[in-house]
């Protein structure tokens, strides 16, 4: 698994949380945040990734900073930029 997986799944994990210490089911996240219950379960199984758009408006619904989501050591946001960037690079040249 790649570090960008990894991370996905780390903020596909934290949505979660977040939800469940709010204390809503994902019916009650789907009405606040106009996003279906069905794709709120699709991206807590792993099964679809969030638009960015998607994940701002769970977020707001949430009443949390979608900076939360994201790793938050050094050297994991090191390590993705790293791995960003090489990619970037691979796909420029």
């Amino acid at each position: 698994m790649s570090v960008i997986e990894k991370q996905e799944n780390q903020v596909l994990q934290r949505l979660k949380e977040a939800r469940e210490k709010a204390q809503l089911s994902q019916l009650e996240l789907s009405y606040r945040s106009g996003v279906s219950q069905n794709m709120i379960t699709y991206i807590e199984t792993g099964k679809r990734t969030p638009t960015l758009t998607t994940l701002l408006k769970l977020c707001n619904a949430l009443n949390i900073s979608p900076s939360i989501l994201f790793s938050d050591t050094s050297e994991d946001v090191n390590t993705a930029k790293a791995t960003i960037i090489e990619l970037v690079n691979r796909y420029m040249n």
